[in-house]
């Protein structure tokens, strides 16, 4: 797999998911590198001369780095998946518009929430629950009538919402509420080259 994008990973990061349900989505050849977070393997060489900031995930294409798992999808998308960008302006806005959403309120919420119950993570749990409430409202009354975020096709946008939005549950957040997001869910689920992150046992997953 010499030509194959290096995606270090670790699995039950759903940053790190997205970088590796897109790959598989896009048809991008790629191998997986584990990084050992529990052993601190992050925060030290040679990792960190792959990220100086100590946070999966990273990939390696021959001799590009990027860090980041928004900005690489659209690193991804843009050199070998064009169509799952948008070429309009106003659709690129809004896939943009998207990705903030994943790295702000999405982070913040529903991932913060699974911090606590999965990873033990000292957070406000009631704080990321009001979050991800006020996050999946959006993203409900968004989703009303259309079958993806941006337009009339999946795009990056839509990857960088699945994951921790599939995997509330195990940080305590209901998706009971949003039948227009489950739906979504599924939409992705269903798409060709869709690769599940691991569920734990962790909340109202158990």
């Amino acid at each position: 797999m010499s030509n194959a994008i290096r995606i270090h990973n670790f699995p039950l990061s759903g940053h790190c998911h997205r970088v590796e349900l897109f790959a598989g989505l896009a048809g991008i050849n790629h191998e997986l590198v584990f990084v050992d977070l529990a052993a601190g393997e992050h925060k030290k060489e040679p990792f960190l001369s792959l990220n100086p900031a100590g946070k999966v995930p990273v990939i390696e294409d021959g001799d590009v780095v990027v860090a980041d798992s928004n900005a690489i999808l659209v690193y991804l998308a843009r050199k070998y998946a064009p169509d799952w960008l948008s070429g309009d302006a106003v659709e690129e806005a809004e896939i943009q518009r998207f990705l903030s959403l994943a790295a702000n309120e999405i982070a913040n919420g529903p991932a913060a929430a699974r911090l606590v119950t999965v990873f033990g993570a000292e957070l406000d749990t009631d704080k990321a629950k009001a979050i991800a409430d006020y996050v999946f409202g959006i993203l409900e009354g968004h989703l009303a009538g259309r079958d993806w975020l941006v337009g009339q096709k999946p795009t990056v946008a839509d990857v960088a919402i699945y994951t921790y939005t599939a995997h509330a549950p195990e940080g305590n957040v209901s998706l009971e509420p949003y039948p227009n997001i489950r739906s979504f869910l599924k939409r992705v689920e269903g798409l060709p080259g869709f690769e599940a992150m691991p569920a734990t046992k962790a909340g109202l997953a158990a």
